[in-house]
């Protein structure tokens, strides 16, 4: 269960393509049916990608670290044809990811809601979730959560930060996260062009 929280005014080394050297940077990437674009947050650069039929991942770190040992991680994710299942909803999406994080640290997890909102012509719905320690005890994570529900997918982002362990339920700092949640903005779903490449103009 994710505790709701209402914010004021308020988720291949080629796949992130439309990288620039301005601090907003733009990332397009093509997804199952969908372009999704995002403020790519400067300093990071990508780790890992991999696509299999039901779903897609793509992790990205900061420069200098690695997916073995991180302190900042950028995770884009879409899990196919999900959009078709009319039980699914953005928030539930969350609900079930804040459940894992719940099961691998009961005594110290935590979760905020950020709440609903619409980007586009798209459902969505952010939230934070985390544990004071983390399995093996070694460290904490917080992650920042946005779930997009597409034309026929669902996409999330995630911002993950790794620290020091904290015994109990970790704090939440909840404008430092809806801070970091505006640096993604605008989060958007673009229709895929036929015979479109990268940098994928349609979607910039």
């Amino acid at each position: 269960m994710i505790k709701p929280f209402t914010v004021a005014a308020l988720l291949c080394m080629g796949a992130v393509t439309a990288l620039a050297q301005a601090p907003a940077a733009r990332a397009v990437t093509p997804v199952f049916s969908q372009l999704v674009s995002f403020s790519y947050p400067s300093g990071f650069v990508p780790a890992f990608e991999d696509s299999k039929p039901g779903g897609y991942i793509q992790e990205s770190v900061l420069r200098g670290e690695a997916l073995e040992r991180w302190t900042q991680m950028l995770t884009l994710s879409g899990a196919r044809d999900l959009a078709a299942n009319p039980q699914m909803t953005p928030s539930r999406f969350a609900g079930s990811v804040a459940a894992g994080f719940k099961n691998a640290c009961p005594l110290s997890y935590a979760a905020l809601g950020l709440g609903d909102m619409r980007l586009g012509n798209h459902d969505a719905f952010a939230a934070v979730i985390g544990c004071g320690t983390a399995p093996g005890g070694a460290r904490s994570e917080v992650a920042l959560l946005l779930v997009v529900k597409g034309e026929r997918d669902y996409y999330t982002l995630q911002w993950a930060e790794r620290a020091e362990p904290v015994n109990g339920p970790i704090a939440l700092d909840v404008a430092k996260w809806s801070e970091r949640l505006q640096r993604l903005m605008p989060v958007k779903l673009c229709t895929r062009v036929p015979v479109e490449a990268a940098p994928y103009p349609s979607c910039l």
